[in-house]
């Protein structure tokens, strides 16, 4: 298993086995709607995460950025 978490305080608590970490809004965390290119290298990350990630635990944070700015204040959980 490979969870894909846009909150890492919550990842970190909750430990899954593995976890690529996006700094994106809310409710996005494979990418910015319609950009397909960007949702399927996500997930190639999450495929490759499942064989290189060997510590129980370990978060990769992906260094993919947002590209729409405006979406990161609009989207932001009232929770951080």
């Amino acid at each position: 298993m490979v969870a894909i978490s846009i909150m890492r305080k919550f990842t970190e608590a909750a430990r899954p086995t593995r976890s690529l970490y996006l700094n994106w809004p809310m409710g996005h965390p494979f990418g910015e709607p319609d950009n397909i290119q960007q949702q399927m290298r996500i997930l190639r990350d999450a495929f490759t995460a499942l064989q290189d990630i060997t510590n129980p635990g370990a978060i990769i944070d992906l260094p993919y950025r947002w590209g729409r700015p405006e979406d990161m204040s609009k989207f932001k959980c009232a929770c951080e």
